[in-house]
């Protein structure tokens, strides 16, 4: 049984006076298809795969209220409905029990999310879109940047229309962005924090661009000047290791992240940089592989007399200062201080 509410062309007046009276009036997941100047080519919008990352879906929302035309037909994918309206409003990145829904693309699709996932896949082969574009918030506070599988013209012109970094990763998680191929180039975008007005308005102002260029797609040699951060590792926590933020070390716990991580978001952190505390061994409490699968947790972090630090240099991204995320995702994404990747 299909899930999706399909809605063509939509009247101004009929989405709601504001981002949330609009998802009450979808109650669940919906497809817009908006009808371009060139009917001919398709692009696919998709967001709020997590419903506590509410940038995309409020720009979407403040274009149809505008009553534009965009350029080519776009297909609109409004996700996680009922994750975002879950009290209080865009809270929820996921209902209770209910797995990753952007960890859900990819076989077997066998649960809700997987079942919800696979039909986002039909929706997007279905149209034949020349693009997809991704967008979503940091967990926490931070600038924005794309992420694709690989690097080429294609992806890198569909990033420069909202953002200036570009995250290059081979990391195999069931993410949307990992079904990009030659055909179809699919991009994330990372607007910034959820709770950021500035990434509000980069989502609206790149989504504009995304709908009302008659061309997204790299027809040349540009140089489109990203910074590129390229093979990124995940520090994870191992399974029944507690963690806490504070300014002091918390004994209750077995590792507590300084209340202000976030800040270190895309810049460097140096060997001297204190992070937190821990109680413990650094295999003991966290885990991340590399891009050969070989173990890169000394390569992140050292802990000297219970205390937590970068092991080199590094460049920190995606850093969280949500417990229930690091305990479900990640606690941040490191490359080297060059933006390269971390070597052996």
């Amino acid at each position: 049984m299909r899930r999706f509410k399909f809605i063509r062309d939509p009247d101004p007046a009929t989405v709601g006076n504001n981002v949330e009276a609009f998802l009450r009036l979808l109650d669940g997941p919906a497809c817009f298809f908006l009808s371009g100047e060139d009917g001919s080519r398709t692009r696919a919008l998709v967001t709020l795969l997590h419903g506590n990352e509410p940038s995309g879906v409020m720009a979407l929302h403040r274009w149809l209220r505008s009553g534009q035309r965009p350029a080519v037909n776009v297909v609109c994918v409004v996700a996680s409905v009922m994750s975002a309206l879950e009290p209080p409003l865009f809270s929820h990145r996921m209902l209770p029990r209910a797995r990753d829904l952007n960890r859900c693309f990819r076989p077997p699709f066998e649960d809700a999310q997987g079942v919800l996932a696979e039909e986002i896949l039909e929706i997007l082969r279905m149209h034949h879109p020349e693009a997809v574009v991704d967008i979503h918030n940091t967990s926490g506070s931070g600038p924005s940047f794309g992420v694709c599988t690989h690097m080429d013209r294609q992806h890198d012109a569909l990033v420069s229309l909202f953002t200036q970094r570009l995250i290059i990763s081979n990391l195999d998680l069931g993410a949307l962005m990992e079904t990009s191929d030659d055909r179809v180039p699919t991009v994330t975008v990372e607007v910034g924090g959820r709770l950021d007005e500035q990434a509000h308005e980069l989502a609206y102002e790149g989504l504009c661009r995304y709908f009302l260029a008659h061309t997204v797609l790299d027809q040349g040699e540009t140089d489109w000047g990203l910074e590129l951060l390229r093979d990124p590792i995940r520090l994870e926590l191992n399974d029944n290791v507690t963690l806490t933020y504070a300014d002091q070390p918390n004994p209750s716990y077995d590792i507590t992240l300084k209340t202000d991580i976030e800040h270190h978001n895309f810049g460097i952190v140096q060997a001297d940089t204190l992070l937190g505390w821990a109680a413990g061994g650094e295999r003991s409490l966290f885990t991340a592989l590399d891009v050969g699968g070989r173990c890169a947790v000394t390569r992140l972090v050292r802990i000297v007399d219970g205390e937590l630090y970068p092991a080199s240099p590094l460049k920190l991204f995606m850093i969280t200062n949500n417990a229930a995320i690091a305990y479900s995702d990640c606690l941040f994404y490191a490359v080297a201080d060059d933006g390269s990747t971390i070597c052996s």
